[in-house]
């Protein structure tokens, strides 16, 4: 990292940034050109789970390559400067780096929605209609290489 002043190093701090975030996006690579969207999420111990229709360009992309990049960035506040060059913008992020495949299975997708469930409302659901199950598609992302960045905190 260039500014290694600003690195985030500590596990801890990481796991609190991506634990406080209700969106993160994901980069994929569609034939040498990224394609970028947002999601909400669940996350346990460096695997991040999102939630989608049964298909798409995002599921085509995994196919062919399921190399991604997920982004999370929070706390976001203006520090207002005298003149327009000395303002500046505190913010905490974290970027991971890790591989996507889909999860098909009724027991993997309810695990999915309970941590997603838990991300978004901090509550606890154990029951999933079927009809609901049927309709949507599991993307887990195994994270490999954690980094995070902060300014002003």
């Amino acid at each position: 990292m260039r500014r290694a002043d600003k690195e985030i190093k500590s596990k801890k701090e990481i796991e609190s940034i991506i634990k406080s975030a209700k969106v993160c996006r994901v980069g994929f690579v569609d034939g040498g050109k990224p394609y970028v969207l947002p999601f909400n999420f669940g996350y346990s111990g460096g695997t991040f789970y999102l939630h989608c229709a049964k298909e798409g360009r995002k599921l085509d992309i995994i196919r062919k390559n399921n190399m991604v990049c997920v982004e999370i960035d929070s706390d976001h506040k203006l520090k207002p400067g005298k003149y327009a060059c000395s303002h500046s913008f505190w913010y905490r992020s974290v970027l991971a780096e890790g591989t996507a495949d889909v999860l098909d299975s009724n027991a993997g997708k309810i695990k999915a929605l309970k941590l997603i469930m838990k991300q978004m409302t901090d509550g606890f659901f154990s029951e999933f209609r079927p009809e609901s199950l049927e309709k949507i598609t599991i993307i887990r992302i195994k994270a490999g290489r954690f980094t995070g960045k902060k300014s002003g905190y």
